[in-house]
């Protein structure tokens, strides 16, 4: 079992044809994906390592039965291009892009809501997810770790790949990358609630970073619904106050977004926060027997 992806996910890729979609097609290809097929009106007809690119997300669902697409598309169109994916009726949508305007994220999301929530987006600016040995979609190196029975949110796609190196031994049900930007689709409260439910999940281990409360409501979450252990780590203790670290999203205003206070909260929710990403899979170890 994982969670949103398996081996019977069939991908598509917006994108395909350029550096970075084409690269990523086939690194996912490598990892035993099922990628069906490319979309850019521009190059209909054209085929990329022998996979069809096709002018629209409809039309790439209708030829090939895809229910997840990965977005390379460039900032100034990825909103046009996850809107597609939503009108067309496709269940994930992966976008990895960084640099989307909040404004347009802040569109698309809308865009999802208003028709009624059947697209799950993951994103934007992040590594995408991965179900180890049965699915990779998106950016996430695909040899660091095998299958196994630990869940991954992480809002840092390095800290994801450093993770999943310390705890290579025991493997991973599905790591979800959400990305770090003020405004995503997916939250670390959204991945939690299905890491609890999926029978192979033992552990969940939870990534945050300074800046905003999404970690605090994952906190209050915990504390209410979650039936399995959860391990913390929160990036960003030494930054200093007031400059934005890295993601769009983490940036301390005065005491709210800290550190102290993440930890603090989760704490309370009977979570262990590692102080380290190698003490944090110290921790997981401990609790995995």
């Amino acid at each position: 079992m994982s969670i949103f992806v398996n081996h019977t996910s069939r991908v598509i890729v917006q994108g395909m044809t350029g550096a970075e979609g084409s690269r990523h097609t086939k690194r996912m290809r490598a990892a035993g994906t099922t990628v069906v097929g490319g979309v850019n009106p521009r190059k209909v007809g054209s085929t990329v390592d022998g996979l069809p690119v096709f002018g629209s997300v409809a039309a790439a669902v209708d030829a090939t039965g895809a229910d997840t697409t990965v977005s390379f598309v460039p900032p100034a169109f990825t909103r046009d291009a996850v809107i597609e994916a939503i009108d067309a009726g496709i269940g994930l949508a992966v976008v990895i892009t960084e640099g989307v305007p909040v404004h347009d994220t802040t569109a698309f999301w809308a865009h999802a809501v208003a028709a009624g929530g059947r697209t799950r987006i993951i994103g934007p600016n992040c590594p995408g997810l991965i179900s180890p040995g049965a699915c990779n979609v998106g950016i996430i190196p695909a040899d660091i770790t095998g299958p196994g029975r630990i869940g991954l949110v992480s809002k840092s796609g390095t800290l994801t790949y450093q993770l999943m190196h310390e705890l290579r031994a025991f493997g991973f049900s599905t790591c979800v990358g959400i990305g770090g930007d003020p405004v995503i689709g997916t939250t670390h409260i959204d991945c939690l609630e299905e890491f609890d439910k999926d029978p192979d999940t033992d552990v969940i281990v939870m990534i945050g970073e300074i800046g905003g409360d999404a970690e605090e409501r994952a906190a209050a979450h915990i504390r209410e619904r979650c039936t399995k252990p959860v391990v913390a780590y929160i990036a960003g203790c030494t930054a200093p106050e007031g400059r934005t670290m890295g993601h769009a999203g983490a940036i301390v205003s005065g005491s709210s977004g800290t550190a102290a206070a993440k930890k603090e909260a989760l704490e309370a929710a009977g979570v262990a926060v590692g102080r380290t990403p190698t003490e944090t899979a110290a921790l997981v170890r401990i609790r995995l027997g």
